[in-house]
């Protein structure tokens, strides 16, 4: 009898098991904690930018600096009359605005303060002009923000066309003598102008 040789069966193999621990659970649990750090940083962000202090104007050349100043005449939005140089002998801030621009908006609480803290008779004074703006909203814009200064009607944009204007907010500042001393372009803060006011006086400009 010849006797066939029985055939050895594959050996089975053992089906991988998952290993949650593995590579792929890894990679898991990375993407998870980057996504987690990102959004912290995120939120940090827009917590400094939600709570920082707004970026303050700059100091900026203009060619009327050491010259006389423009004629600053007209109306205010209150219907006074108004003429520049009643404010000889006094340090004054002439800023041009408008109710419709967002920096003039940021800086209006800032500028009630400054105008507060120098109520005095004699001592600094604000003067603004309205720069292409409807003169009803510039009134309102001023006594919602509790504006007391006065604000000079421009029809045509003389002013600001004699002031070499580029756009709303800027500021010059003009010593008791009349002539210009300081120019600044954009939105100014209260500690600004009191900086800019003393280093004026303390150059004797």
């Amino acid at each position: 009898m010849t006797l066939e040789a029985t055939p050895h069966a594959a050996p089975v193999e053992a089906p991988l098991s998952v290993d949650s621990g593995g590579a792929g659970g890894r990679r898991r649990h990375t993407a998870r904690w980057i996504a987690g750090l990102v959004l912290v940083v995120l939120a940090a962000l827009i917590a400094l930018l939600a709570t920082r202090p707004p970026a303050t104007a700059t100091e900026v050349y203009s060619p009327l600096l050491g010259k006389a100043a423009p004629a600053v005449t007209g109306t205010t939005v209150t219907g006074q009359s108004f003429h520049l140089d009643a404010y000889r002998g006094r340090w004054v801030f002439v800023n041009f605005f408008a109710s419709w621009c967002p920096p003039c908006q940021q800086e209006e609480p800032e500028l009630v303060t400054f105008a507060y803290h120098h109520r005095a008779p004699g001592d600094a004074a604000l003067v603004g002009v309205v720069y292409d703006d409807d003169a009803s909203r510039a009134r309102a814009f001023e006594v919602s923000a509790g504006g007391s200064w006065p604000a000079v009607i421009d029809p045509g944009g003389q002013i600001a066309l004699r002031y070499g204007l580029r756009g709303p907010p800027e500021t010059f500042l003009i010593s008791p003598q009349g002539r210009v001393v300081g120019h600044y372009d954009g939105a100014v803060t209260a500690s600004f102008l009191d900086t800019q006011l003393a280093q004026a006086r303390a150059a004797g400009v």
